[in-house]
């Protein structure tokens, strides 16, 4: 029997995603008017383009359908497969485009593309298991805005050696870590593309912008609960949306609760 999830969050209205086990459903040709990513779990389909080969798929690949494109994608006869799927407003990725191509020789898909790179699967994985999970809505658009824009348009090459810009944004990070900064507003703040940034700040010091920014909300917490601060209110002054999203955020990185954590350290 099928099992589906669906995912969809109204802080980030221009993305859906779909996960699909032991699927044995078929397709008619049919269109989407939006940009379709879709990644296979287990099992063989064959994906019909109109005007275009058939494309078999196998587990690990991952297959871009441009908008409005006439496909069907079914399992193999007597078969079942497992998938996932993204589907992305085409007013959200003509904008990411326009930003890259600021960097870039960048060119949209204009043709239904398969890509068997173990990395380009590990990383849709990733990104989906990110956008099922509760954390925020701005890391899993920072997370989108990277997977989609390497995957979708020409990848953009690295600075010989980091920009200036890369320690301004971490320093203004640090500085300002408490302050809940979208990716566009960083973006316009230091004159690049959203998609440049993530992609530069991420190759030059490992974290993209988001989780570099609550790297430092936890090193800040350490020290305030350190000195004594109740935990409510390291909450409420680091940014923290919740105790909730304080306690996973900490954890994950110190392996032990807010709480563990200033009792063990004599407090």
């Amino acid at each position: 029997m099928t099992q589906q999830q669906f995912w969809r969050d109204a802080a980030l209205p221009f993305v859906e995603s779909r996960r699909a086990w032991q699927s044995r459903a078929c397709y008619r040709p049919h269109t989407h008017p939006t940009l379709s990513i879709g990644a296979v779990d287990a099992g063989r389909s064959l994906l019909q383009v109109d005007g275009w080969d058939d494309l078999p798929l196998h587990a690990g690949d991952v297959v871009l359908i441009p908008a409005n494109c006439v496909h069907a994608c079914n399992p193999i006869p007597e078969a079942a497969w497992s998938y996932q799927m993204l589907y992305l407003d085409v007013g959200w990725v003509s904008t990411l485009h326009d930003e890259i191509a600021q960097h870039a020789n960048a060119m949209p898909a204009a043709r239904p593309k398969r890509f068997r790179e173990p990395d380009s699967y590990r990383r849709f994985c990733q990104l989906n298991d990110l956008l099922f999970s509760p954390a925020s809505a701005a890391a899993k658009e920072e997370a989108l805005i990277d997977f989609v824009g390497g995957l979708a348009f020409d990848a953009v090459a690295p600075e010989a050696s980091p920009p200036r810009w890369v320690a301004d944004l971490t320093t203004y990070l640090d500085r300002h870590c408490d302050q809940n900064l979208s990716i566009l507003e960083l973006a316009k703040l230091f004159g690049v593309s959203r998609y440049h940034l993530i992609r530069v700040f991420k190759l030059n010091t490992g974290l993209a912008p988001h989780a570099f920014q609550i790297d430092c909300r936890v090193n800040k917490a350490r020290g305030l609960l350190r000195d004594g601060e109740a935990i409510a209110d390291v909450t409420l002054q680091l940014g923290f949306s919740d105790q909730s999203h304080f306690q996973r955020a900490f954890r994950q990185r110190v392996s032990v609760t807010p709480g563990d954590y200033q009792r063990r350290i004599g407090r």
